[in-house]
């Protein structure tokens, strides 16, 4: 096929896939084997064979096909100049009409720090094997900024373990200052606030000492931790938003499809699964174990192909409800966006998986919402031994005062703060039916909505009892 032709393969084409290219020697056919990242009808990175040798073939296509490989080919030539590690580029092309190649030199067996990561994430903050992890993306970052280049879209999938060495990929998101001279302080504080906004909060004590990694590479300006947190928080803020965004329209991370007749949404990585269950949802719910029926929603558990899943439809109860909820977003879309909100910051609460609205020409009825399914005790019933003596688990007292903690932080109410709604899972405290979560924008607004939260999560014990002083007394008066 013509490389123009992968204009129109969408998301997924069907491979292996021949596409006839052309370098100084000729005429040839690149066999793409496998797709590792697409953007639609622009973009498609994978596996390739080029004249009988494995490469990473990049190639581009659409009307901004010439912009992106240009891009491309400066940030890759910018870090062979600077003689920072980077994987060869074997051969590259532009024309006219058809689009843009750049063949690089497969790495086999490559594993990218993102993957590392994966792998201990889920370790105490810091732990040894986190640190490595780090440190080694930091050095990297700091050779990088020595030489007067930075990486715009900096993540550490952007950067490879392979034979021993660390690989920067990715020239598109190649920037230079001054080639071959120290980036300015502010370049500098603005890019590692990229890379400590993608990581967890629970790591934020540790900037201090995760910044020696990125010394040791680049001691050329002192770096104030104040000014290095401001420049986290603002993206931080901005990566919230652009993600909220994308919870809701078709994209790498999400598969969504609104109309006339519905919205639906699930992440991608769950489409496969989550499509049939969206298709039967009223009858997995009939046949499955009910919590809530009737009113305004009805929650279930249900098992589908071995796994536990929570079902929660909301019902329309007659036309008064339905003139008072057609023409607004539903609460399962209210819900779908704040779980993942929760999910960003790092705050405890089940994955949502799937989200469908019913619509009528755009007027919209029932609606309904999937997440994962805890299996953990409610604070009411894992307290219950506790109330006259109020000698509750020091450790489940501590992650009741971690979650407070966050949730003032980021200035977050749950609305219904009731201690059915509050599930010990993995040691921490997860918050359930988010809908009516909000997240203020101001502090002003923000101190009521929490004073009326504590309220009615005092409200689960009786005031003379034991547990309710304790409680009483760790928890923040006011935010």
């Amino acid at each position: 096929m013509r490389l123009s032709e992968l204009k129109g393969a969408g998301r997924t084409p069907n491979l292996p896939l021949s596409i006839e290219l052309a370098d100084a020697a000729g005429p040839a056919q690149l066999q793409l084997l496998s797709v590792l990242r697409v953007l639609p009808g622009q973009r498609y990175v994978g596996a390739a064979v080029w004249r009988g040798r494995p490469v990473l073939a990049k190639l581009l296509v659409g009307s901004k096909a010439a912009r992106h490989f240009q891009r491309e080919l400066d940030g890759v030539r910018l870090l062979a100049a600077q003689g920072l590690t980077t994987p060869m580029l074997l051969a590259d092309g532009l024309k006219d009409g058809e689009g843009g190649w750049l063949l690089f030199d497969f790495l086999e067996g490559a594993e990218s720090l993102g993957d590392a990561w994966k792998q201990v994430e889920a370790l105490p903050a810091l732990a040894d094997e986190q640190t490595a992890v780090l440190a080694e993306a930091l050095a990297a970052i700091g050779q990088l900024h020595s030489k007067g280049l930075w990486q715009e879209d900096l993540h550490l999938d952007n950067l490879l373990r392979h034979d021993g060495h660390l690989y920067l990929i990715d020239g598109a998101g190649i920037r230079v200052e001054q080639a071959g001279q120290p980036l300015s302080r502010q370049k500098v504080l603005e890019n590692l606030g990229v890379f400590f906004a993608q990581l967890p909060k629970s790591l934020e004590p540790f900037t201090e000492e995760l910044l020696v990694y990125y010394l040791l590479s680049n001691g050329e300006h002192a770096l104030p931790l104040e000014a290095l947190q401001k420049q986290v928080n603002k993206v931080r803020s901005w990566r919230l938003k652009d993600f909220l965004i994308k919870v809701g329209r078709e994209c790498t991370l999400f598969s969504v499809q609104r109309g006339a007749f519905g919205l639906r949404a699930t992440p991608r990585e769950e489409e496969a699964i989550m499509l049939p269950v969206l298709a039967q949802a009223d009858a997995l719910l009939d046949q499955g174990h009910l919590y809530k029926t009737g009113g305004a929603a009805s929650v279930g558990k249900v098992e589908v192909a071995g796994r536990t899943l929570v079902v929660k439809r909301y019902n329309i109860k007659g036309f008064a409800h339905w003139l008072k909820r057609f023409w607004r977003p539903s609460r399962a879309w209210h819900s779908w966006r704040e779980g993942h909100r929760l999910v960003f910051l790092g705050i405890a609460t089940p994955k949502p998986l799937a989200l469908l609205e019913k619509r009528f020409f755009w007027l919209r009825s029932r609606a309904y919402l999937i997440t994962e399914y805890l299996a953990g005790p409610d604070i009411i019933e894992r307290f219950a031994p506790f109330v006259e003596s109020g000698n509750a688990p020091e450790a489940e007292l501590l992650a009741l005062d971690h979650l407070f903690a966050e949730l003032i932080r980021e200035r977050i109410s749950h609305g219904d703060f009731k201690g059915h709604n509050l599930f010990w899972d993995r040691d921490r405290w997860s918050l359930i039916d988010l809908d009516s979560m909000c997240q203020h924008g101001s502090a002003s607004s923000f101190a009521p909505a929490y004073a009326r939260d504590r309220a009615r999560f005092m409200r689960n014990w009786p005031q003379s009892s034991a547990l309710y002083q304790v409680i009483d007394q760790r928890l923040p008066k006011g935010a």
